[in-house]
């Protein structure tokens, strides 16, 4: 299995980040910016998911983020510091994505709508108060973008991802987003929607990140 390493990245202004990633054995495909809602460390399922990931020919690399007092602009700091990481490691803009899972989500689609990426994707449905925050960011998309939402069976929940759906569509990229009725917000209930899902993300970078 792919092993994971961790590093000290100081970033051009001075800042360092500590980040954890993972090769390819092969080639390099293109690089995977992949956001979670872990702390310090980076727990045995994050492992796996950078491995699995490293597994498909993406260099793949997460920073270590502070969730507790994490601001908007922190988390665009972090992922700037993080893309460069990649640059520097020879990957090219435009075969650069960035991926996130239930809270690193939401995380994903605030990076996708302030950046230019090649693609991105949010794996993980939202607490229905939440969604209409999402609708809002989603609107303004810069990066095509796959969001993936389960609504755990609620009819309320899939009217919310539904208007999701209709203001990404408004954003100018390409955009899809998925609705998985009855999964909850991390699809661990639902292991063929979470199987679904990963192979909707693994297509969605193959189509986008060449």
């Amino acid at each position: 299995m792919t092993l994971t390493t961790t590093v000290e990245h100081q970033h051009v202004d001075g800042h360092t980040l500590r980040l954890t990633f993972a090769e390819p054995e092969g080639v390099v495909r293109g690089g995977l910016v992949v956001l979670h809602e872990e702390a310090d460390e980076v727990e045995e399922g994050l492992s796996l998911l950078l491995a699995g990931l490293a597994g498909e020919g993406w260099l793949t690399v997460t920073p270590h983020l502070d969730r507790d007092n994490l601001t908007q602009q922190d988390l665009l700091d972090a992922t700037d510091a993080t893309l460069a990481w990649l640059s520097g490691r020879g990957v090219e803009a435009d075969l650069i994505g960035v991926v996130g899972f239930d809270l690193g989500g939401t995380a994903a689609l605030v990076v996708a709508s302030n950046r230019r990426l090649g693609a991105a994707v949010s794996v993980g449905g939202q607490g229905v108060t939440e969604l209409p925050v999402l609708v809002e960011i989603a609107g303004r998309l810069t990066s095509p973008w796959l969001g993936m939402y389960g609504d755990a069976g609620d009819e309320a929940g899939g009217a919310e991802v539904e208007q999701l759906r209709d203001a990404a569509a408004s954003a100018g990229v390409v955009t899809d987003v998925v609705r998985y009725p009855g999964a909850n917000h991390r699809f661990d209930a639902d292991p063929d929607a979470a199987a679904e899902a990963w192979q909707r993300t693994l297509n969605w970078f193959d189509a986008h990140l060449r």
